[in-house]
């Protein structure tokens, strides 16, 4: 049986509309990654290189502290990872989740929401945060028909 989870970080509440529409599609539960300190609006500035995200994403070692760790990733065999796209990769917070658990032999499967930029380097940047899983590259924005693509794996 293949077990599925949807753990997903929105910082705005896009990611977590089409989460939440990937885990009905895909039959998975789903489970909130969630700062210990939640982001603010200024926190999010992009524009301020001094801001939250500005400062987290110049340091890609930053792992910004979760709020729990209760999601039980052992019980899943895939795991879709959904997030922003921030700085063409994925949010340090999300190599915080992934150092977190341990995903050996899971399936982990990309999925994003962005402005205007694809993955860039999310596989590459998220490989060494969970080195004993299959990272897959799903879609970035996906379509109803990508979802449920995506679901099928």
């Amino acid at each position: 049986m293949n077990k599925k989870l949807v753990a997903y970080f929105s910082a705005s509440g896009n990611t977590a509309r089409l989460a939440k529409k990937l885990a009905e599609t895909a039959g998975a539960d789903i489970y909130e990654i969630r700062p210990a300190v939640p982001y603010t609006s200024a926190d999010l500035n992009w524009q301020n290189k001094q801001s939250r995200s500005s400062v987290e994403m110049s340091d890609h070692s930053s792992r910004p502290e979760l709020a729990d760790k209760n999601a039980d990733i052992a019980a899943y065999d895939t795991v879709y990872v959904c997030f922003p796209v921030w700085w063409y990769i994925a949010p340090t917070i999300i190599n915080s989740f992934l150092e977190s658990y341990d995903f050996s032999g899971k399936k982990i499967i990309l999925f994003a929401t962005s402005g205007g930029s694809g993955f860039g380097k999310a596989v590459k940047n998220l490989k060494p945060s969970a080195p004993d899983a299959e990272i897959i590259e799903g879609k970035v924005n996906p379509s109803v028909k990508d979802i449920e693509a995506l679901s099928a794996i």
